[in-house]
């Protein structure tokens, strides 16, 4: 696959503990993205932080948070993209969303 230089990235910014019927939302996430032919999905576990709730999650030993925050990010076309943000609209119900333009410098992958 190839990526041009001018892409967008996705950023899903949602909790650890949060599901989707019954599975990890973010392992749904990502699989929907795999089906959709997106070039890749990336979830990056946070260590600290809060959202709309303003509910703190850390990873302290003193205060540690079974629902850390996560971020997924999800870089291609604007096109395809597009077509992701309707599937995220029906999996995502607490959490943020964000797209940006973003230079894609190299897209590799060792062919085996």
């Amino acid at each position: 696959m190839h990526l041009p230089a001018q892409a967008e990235r996705l950023r899903i910014f949602i909790g650890e503990a949060d599901r989707h019927d019954g599975r990890l939302l973010s392992e749904v996430i990502v699989e929907e993205a795999r089906k959709t032919g997106l070039a890749g999905a990336t979830v990056l576990r946070g260590i600290m932080g809060y959202g709309a709730n303003s509910r703190v999650h850390t990873s302290k030993i003193l205060r540690l948070s079974e629902d850390m925050p996560l971020v997924i990010e999800v870089v291609d076309i604007p096109e395809k993209i597009e077509t992701f943000l309707r599937t995220l609209d029906e999996l995502v119900t607490e959490g943020l969303v964000t797209r940006e333009p973003v230079e894609v410098m190299f897209y590799r992958h060792s062919g085996g």
